[in-house]
């Protein structure tokens, strides 16, 4: 409506001056509802185009959207296994700081589960004594061994020194002293086998079911300690509704909600706003802008862009078992912008997720005062700089109008 009778004034009213005060024709009589078209033909027709091309320079060059909001993250108080809910320590909408319990799920099976991993590991340590007191009667058994072969051997000896100074020892005498030697080898052999194998079992066997017990008794703790759901970050909690004997399951049913504090919500530094493609040669990081939001009204925020996400979310593609057909897209997305104050504190009383309209502007200040450019090029310029306050004169405007709008038009 401003540009319609911006440049009506230099069109509509020209033309009606010349009619009226040239041409002698009067309101009313020659210039009537019915001849106004063909009467004002020019006027109108100029003001027609002038409207359209100034409207369409100013918003490609000062590109405006309503898809504005203040983005925050949310995270969900979910346990890692289901479970029935014993006892619950916030209150929703209470205020909690990182580390501090939420909620205690029933741990009798995780209880009996770390009962049962200590117990077998006190048994195995048990055990160490045990295998010990085998080592040492290995260790006596392999020496009485080595005592008798000994005195096998000793009486072998003696007995074939005799043998060789007469008759006086038989064969048999003989062969049952070697016997004997051979006897006493194979019980010395097995003794120092069954001692190894004692070893074996004090030095590797039960230190690995120590080891394994160990960890069972950590893993059956750790189980213990998941019964208990923490806040992971400080924050409020919301959509807690959880009361002693719910069933609360990680897939199906999540506990509720924590909102991050004010530190941690990025919302709160920045708003994310969805400009039309054809806004991408304008909105750059540094481009100036200004919003407007509903949990703040009548207040004009200045803000810059500091980013520009480098691709838009309408051509997103994800393997499917179907192909793609693109009129299935046919609406066409928008480039997401990130918007920070220009000052600071300047998103001070915008609530978290608040509706905003902004306004980006294109500043060609320094390409004017770099003196490159030529006469018709200056004069545009300056054109394209000062019809940004007409946009700007729209934003302040809709910042007046919008709680009118939403409270007495919309009926909220």
């Amino acid at each position: 409506m401003l540009e319609l009778m911006f440049c009506a004034f230099f069109t509509v009213l020209p033309d009606f001056l010349i009619k009226r005060y040239v041409f002698k024709k009067r309101w009313g009589r020659e210039i009537t509802f019915f001849s106004m078209w063909y009467e004002l033909r020019w006027g109108i027709t100029a003001c027609a185009i002038l409207t359209v091309s100034l409207i369409t320079l100013i918003f490609y060059y000062h590109p405006s959207t309503a898809n504005v909001t203040t983005l925050f993250r949310t995270v969900t108080i979910l346990p890692e296994s289901s479970g029935r809910v014993e006892k619950v320590f916030v209150e929703n909408h209470q205020l909690v700081k990182k580390g501090e319990p939420l909620f205690k799920l029933d741990s009798a099976s995780q209880e009996a589960a770390v009962e049962t991993a200590r117990s077998s590991l006190e048994e195995i340590e048990a055990k160490f004594s045990l295998v010990k007191a085998d080592l040492d009667e290995a260790e006596g058994a392999v020496s009485s061994t080595e005592s008798r072969l000994t005195q096998a051997k000793d009486d072998l000896r003696r007995t074939l020194e005799v043998a060789e100074g007469g008759d006086l020892v038989s064969e048999r005498d003989i062969e049952l002293s070697k016997s004997k030697v051979v006897m006493l080898e194979g019980e010395l052999v097995s003794e120092i086998a069954r001692r190894d194998e004692v070893l074996a079992n004090l030095n590797t066997f039960l230190p690995a079911q120590q080891e394994t017990a160990r960890d069972t008794l950590d893993q059956t703790i750790v189980e213990f300690g998941k019964t208990v759901v923490y806040a992971e970050v400080s924050g409020r909690v919301t959509q807690l509704v959880l009361q002693p004997g719910d069933i609360v399951n990680p897939m199906l049913r999540p506990a509720g909600l924590l909102i991050p504090d004010t530190t941690e919500i990025s919302g709160l530094q920045a708003v994310q706003a969805g400009f039309h493609q054809l806004a991408a040669p304008i909105v750059k990081p540094g481009t100036l802008a200004e919003i407007t939001c509903l949990s703040r009204p009548f207040t004009i925020i200045p803000m810059v862009v500091t980013s520009v996400q480098a691709s838009i979310a309408a051509g997103q593609l994800r393997p499917t078992d179907q192909m793609l057909d693109l009129q299935d897209r046919a609406r066409a997305g928008t480039m997401t912008v990130r918007l920070e104050p220009l000052y600071e504190n300047g998103l001070v009383g915008i609530l978290p997720g608040s509706k905003c309209i902004a306004n980006a502007y294109t500043n060609n200040h320094e390409l004017i005062a770099s003196g490159q450019l030529g006469t018709a090029e200056f004069i545009y310029y300056h054109m394209v700089d000062t019809v940004g306050l007409v946009h700007a004169l729209l934003l302040r405007i809709q910042s007046l109008m919008l709680p009118v709008k939403t409270l007495v038009f919309s009926g909220h």
